[in-house]
């Protein structure tokens, strides 16, 4: 007599992938708020330049120093000798990415400035063996957050009237702080997905989730 084998229940995928998914977004939500809860700092001040036209979260962030091979100095170029953020950054105003310049743009003007200074002595080093800087992340977004600096610099910079490119260091400073006033780049922003929220809210932005997360 042969015994009839009890029918195996499927494994209910979809079901489950959406509860790995859900999961998911509630450890990266924690940590967020965990991370803004320990770095937060409320103000009425909204620290930096200000962009005509727009409206932007006036949260602050104090984020820890990231440690670089060169202690280069925001506030010198582009503070001090106003170096548009473009000239180095130039990825920023056609690209996803703003872009590291390279070694080369650096000496292009230190063969002959500051050559006496012992952090352009250390770039010049790297120069003559063929290496460059191994710079550290300062603002660095998660995977699956698509954030396109070509599209921002778009809204405010190139289609604001009431600036100039010349100016881009003021809509920079919407998520850099006033970085023109900086040494070393340091997180002045929380960049959580509340503070790029109410930015878009103020500033009639996308609300798609599928314009960031793809």
């Amino acid at each position: 007599m042969v015994k009839n084998n009890p029918r195996k229940r499927p494994i209910p995928w979809i079901r489950l992938s959406m509860v790995v998914v859900l999961v998911g977004a509630i450890i990266v939500i924690a940590a967020q708020i965990l991370d803004q809860k320990l770095h937060y700092t409320s103000t009425d001040v909204v620290p930096g330049p200000i962009v005509p036209g727009t409206q932007y979260p006036d949260e602050a962030f104090t984020g820890i120093d990231v440690p670089q091979p060169i202690d280069f100095s925001h506030k010198i170029h582009a503070g001090d000798n106003e170096i548009n953020c473009m000239f180095c950054h130039t990825y920023a105003r056609r690209s996803k990415v703003s872009g590291i310049p390279p070694l080369s743009k650096c000496m292009g003007c230190h063969t002959v400035i500051a050559t006496e200074k012992p952090e352009i002595q250390k770039l010049t080093a790297m120069w003559e063996k063929g290496e460059s800087p191994q710079w550290n992340k300062v603002h660095d977004l998660p995977d699956f957050v698509h954030f396109t600096h070509q599209r921002h610099l778009k809204r405010f910079l190139f289609d604001n009237q009431e600036l100039d490119v010349s100016d881009a260091k003021r809509v920079c400073s919407m998520c850099h702080g006033d970085i023109a006033e900086m040494t070393v780049a340091k997180k002045s922003r929380p960049l959580t997905m509340g503070f790029c929220i109410r930015c878009h809210e103020a500033n009639e932005g996308p609300s798609d989730c599928t314009k960031c997360h793809k």
